[in-house]
């Protein structure tokens, strides 16, 4: 339900209250009395107040801290709230403590004179009083204040016909109650007036988007140069082996070889040998090998001519080239002997066994080193970014693999007994550039579009939006893109605002800083409620500046 608000001027009286009540459209009135109640210091004028509502079907609420007002609302049954947003409660007529002494006289209970007469009629008092003001016609608009009050007075002193006896030990009571009631509030109000006040200018200005996108070399622990387009980076590192088990697939015999006896017959004049590492070759394609050389006379020639010439001979061992049985019986001729030399087994081949092993192929160990790349690393460019603990920016895409040669276990060719390993030492490398050489670079960049503009300044330097992308690097030199965007808006000066603001109301220190060109909007927030006036010490006003991006 909504609610009427009427606040008391020190020079209202009782009738120009009960016109505002009147006048008011809402079923609830709150009334909001001076700092001096004024005409409410009166128990018949709120008196006159609670029944004139009651008669207008409205429900009325006094708004005071007032103790005094406070008392005389609950004698008249009117409701009262701190503030606005408190609920009105009626406050509870404090019990007065009255002693036992003897300087305390009750003429109620004396036994004889007029004062006898008056003990029933006494007590009955705020009965009169009500009775006397119910009978008067407040609704009258011609009826003053002084005719209301000396009515009431009237009726009121018919209805006494005793004396009431003063209590001097009540009196000094309330009197240093009150007494120390004025301490605190004289000592309030220095505190309300002088020091409590404060107040909070809040600007918020229009601005525009100032861009930046260059690409910057990165200059390792060279300092920033935005001249240049040289900015400082930092980077982190790690070295480890990384490698990956893998099966081998080729296979090898790796049985016997078979060996056997050759002789060599030579017709030429002159001795000849049979080099160590000579091939032999059976008619079936067999190879044998000479392990040694073999030398072999030349032919003689026992009857001293050509017809009974004879061949010069010898023997030597041969060895299969390969192992296995098959190479086992071998017998014949063979062929790859030098010219003029012939050659045959003496006897047959024997001692080849067959013996089939796995083996690492070349074949295998491309595999495992494509397996090898395709290990995945970013954990490890995890613990890496935890390692920047200055609030560096990652460049993201810096991260960098390096493998050196990757080594087989066993090698190439050789038996593999059970899992094959291959193995390769990398590094692992990131980038990073500082916070504030970022800011340092996208200020720069931003100014660059100032020239000329001095009733501009940077409000946003954009390192919160950077992006840093397009790692490149060729040899020792790298780059990286930076993108962002800032915003630029009005030269306001803090300490300016607060020499125009101080001392004014909150409406007219809104529509001077309003006035600034670039300003969109001024709200002042004051330290308590009672304060509406900016203080003049300026130590006491703080500016908060709210951009408002184009």
């Amino acid at each position: 339900m909504n609610k009427d608000v009427i606040y008391i001027d020190v020079e209202d009286d009782i009738t120009a209250i009960i016109g505002k009540i009147k006048a008011s459209s809402e079923k609830i009135v709150a009334l909001v009395p001076p700092k001096r109640v004024g005409v409410l210091q009166s128990a018949v004028n709120l008196r006159l107040l609670e029944r004139m509502a009651k008669n207008a079907n409205k429900h009325m609420v006094l708004i005071t801290n007032n103790q005094a007002l406070i008392g005389l609302s609950a004698v008249a049954g009117i409701p009262v709230a701190k503030n606005l947003q408190t609920k009105p409660e009626i406050a509870e007529i404090p019990a007065l403590s009255v002693d036992d002494g003897d300087d305390i006289i009750d003429g109620a209970q004396l036994p004889i004179g007029e004062l006898q007469k008056t003990a029933d009629i006494a007590s009955d008092g705020d009965a009169s009083m009500n009775k006397a003001i119910n009978s008067i016609a407040i609704d009258d608009k011609s009826v003053s204040v002084a005719a209301l009050g000396a009515t009431v007075a009237k009726k009121f002193n018919k209805a006494k016909t005793g004396v009431k006896v003063p209590n001097f030990n009540s009196f000094r009571k309330k009197l240093f109650i009150g007494i120390a009631a004025g301490v605190l509030l004289i000592g309030f109000l220095v505190w309300a007036v002088w020091f409590a006040p404060s107040a909070k200018v809040i600007i918020t200005a229009r601005t525009t988007p100032a861009s930046v996108n260059t690409t910057a070399t990165l200059g390792g622990n060279a300092a920033t140069d935005v001249a240049k387009g040289l900015i400082q980076s930092t980077f982190q590192q790690t070295k480890k082996d990384v490698s990956v088990d893998f099966t081998a697939t080729g296979t090898k015999n790796v049985g016997e070889k078979a060996t056997g006896t050759v002789n060599f017959s030579n017709t030429s004049l002159t001795s000849q040998s049979v080099p160590a590492g000579t091939k032999l070759q059976t008619t079936s394609g067999l190879v044998f090998v000479t392990p040694t050389t073999v030398s072999v006379p030349g032919a003689s020639f026992p009857c001293g001519n050509i017809t009974c010439a004879t061949p010069g001979s010898a023997s030597g061992a041969v060895t299969a080239s390969a192992p296995g049985s098959n190479y086992n019986g071998a017998t014949g001729n063979l062929t790859g002997e030098p010219d003029g030399i012939s050659a045959s087994f003496s006897g047959s081949s024997a001692g080849g066994t067959d013996k089939t092993v796995a083996i690492v192929t070349a074949d295998d160990v491309q595999k495992a080193s494509t397996a090898l790349v395709e290990q995945p690393s970013d954990q490890i460019k995890a613990q890496l970014i935890k390692q920047f603990t200055n609030g560096e920016v990652v460049i993201d895409d810096s991260f960098t693999i390096d493998r050196a040669a990757a080594t087989s276990v066993p090698a190439i060719g050789a038996e593999a007994t059970g899992p094959a390993k291959l193995t390769s030492s990398t590094t692992y490398t990131i980038t990073a550039i500082a916070k504030s050489d970022l800011e340092i670079y996208l200020k720069a960049n931003i100014e660059k579009q100032l020239v000329g503009k001095d009733t501009q300044r940077i409000y946003d330097d954009g390192i919160s939006k950077v992006k840093l992308s397009g790692f490149a690097k060729a040899g020792d030199t790298s780059t990286v893109n930076i993108v962002s965007t800032g915003q630029i808006g009005p030269k306001i000066d803090e300490a300016a605002i607060k020499e125009q603001v101080k001392g004014k109301i909150y409406g007219e220190a809104q529509s001077t800083l309003q006035a600034i060109d670039g300003v969109s909007s001024v709200d002042i927030q004051f330290s308590f409620f009672w304060v509406r006036t900016v203080p003049n010490n300026v130590d006491k006003i703080t500016v908060e500046f709210k951009l408002q991006n184009g």
